[in-house]
């Protein structure tokens, strides 16, 4: 099976006729291969983990006659950040930089202010469906829920290579890129965090809980969280209100960057939908500048509604997930009187179609939601 072009091709290619780009993201989110799909000759592609490129970039000697660079992990040198401030204020608009990495890349970026001005950062996520299909067809939203949107798993669709896939992944995240990224020797504990996390998915995260499983403290547990967030494991959202709404302030959310992990039917759907909604706000956020945020509501009355994007601190629509054809849910109109929410939606995995989502709230098809929302 054949992807279509990656989303950020485009903006990508339209930003770096003026600045360099960096992008981040997940482990094997296809950052590398969309990359070298910029350039045209392998010359053009230095990587630090391979040691003829890294005698080159020792040397500081990258080819400026290139019109595009592209360096991927050139964050693990200790002085990539001079490296690459020097190259670009020399050559540049002859010649530009496409900085690659993950988790560490992220990082670094925010050590330090020598290259502010002079890049735009993007965050690449997996495949969603509107990436795959302009028009969101019922059978590659039910592969794609199953396989998940990395592109190696989704692309390959074999679940013994699925399980094997996914299996080292979690291997090589808290193994790997843990020690690279953080100082941290209970590696075994974080492991065991990690398997806990699971059937904690789209649920109210009781750090409590957790903490008296693994027998450490909240903070600790708090903090370990925190690292896998920075490792692009897992992201927890925060609910939103006000005091019209007697909105929860405190519990959070939790999901994960693969929502094919996700054991659990509904919970898996709901990581599903959270996913497209986060490449929604972190797209807008990185490319259009605004400020996005991915929400819940729940009042101390229990009345929740599972999302609510924000964008520069005002609600664009909410979003409740079920699985099957289920009758609209009251709490879509009890928070669009007090919140005033423009739009409110229920999307399933069916067909029906019905309601107004500016009155009350509409119900339809995850696809179809897709389509209405313009989601990336």
């Amino acid at each position: 099976m054949k992807s279509r072009p990656r989303y950020l091709k485009v903006v990508i290619t339209e930003d770096l006729k003026n600045k360099m780009v960096f992008l981040g993201g997940p482990r094997q989110v296809g950052k590398t291969t969309f990359a070298r799909g910029f350039i045209g000759s392998g010359k053009d592609y230095y990587n630090w983990d391979d040691l003829s490129s890294r005698s080159l970039i020792f040397k500081n000697q990258l080819d400026s006659s290139s019109k595009l660079l592209v360096l991927d992990e050139i964050h693990k040198y200790r002085f990539w950040r001079t490296l690459v401030k020097g190259y670009f204020d020399k050559n540049f608009p002859q010649s530009n930089i496409l900085v690659t990495g993950s988790a560490r890349l992220d990082h670094f970026r925010k050590g330090g202010d020598s290259l502010v001005g002079r890049y735009h950062y993007y965050r690449m996520h997996p495949f969603s469906l509107p990436e795959i299909s302009r028009t969101c067809e019922n059978d590659l939203l039910a592969s794609l829920l199953k396989f998940g949107g990395f592109p190696e798993p989704y692309l390959k669709q074999n679940e013994r290579e699925w399980r094997r896939w996914q299996k080292e992944r979690v291997s090589r995240v808290v193994k790997q890129d843990l020690r690279d990224l953080e100082n941290v020797k209970e590696i075994s504990l974080i492991e065991l965090l990690v398997e806990l996390l699971n059937p904690r998915v789209s649920a109210s995260l009781s750090i409590k809980s957790i903490q008296e499983d693994l027998q450490v403290s909240p903070n600790t547990v708090d903090k370990w969280i925190t690292i896998l967030e920075n490792l692009y494991y897992c992201y927890r959202i925060s609910p939103f209100g006000t005091n019209r709404a007697k909105a929860v302030k405190k519990t959070q959310k939790l999901y994960l960057w693969d929502w094919s992990e996700v054991q659990n039917e509904g919970a898996r759907f709901e990581n599903f939908v959270a996913g497209h909604l986060l490449k929604y706000c972190h797209f807008h956020e990185d490319y259009n500048g605004h400020k996005m945020e991915l929400r819940y509501l729940k009042d101390v009355e229990d009345r929740e509604v599972d999302f609510v994007v924000i964008k520069d601190n005002k609600p664009l629509f909410a979003v409740e997930c079920k699985t099957g054809e289920r009758a609209l849910q009251k709490n879509l109109a009890y928070y669009q009187d007090r919140l005033k929410i423009p739009k409110m939606y229920q999307v399933h995995l069916g067909k029906k179609d019905y309601g107004n989502s500016s009155k009350g709230g509409r119900v339809l098809p995850f696809s179809k939601f897709c389509i209405e929302e313009e989601m990336i």
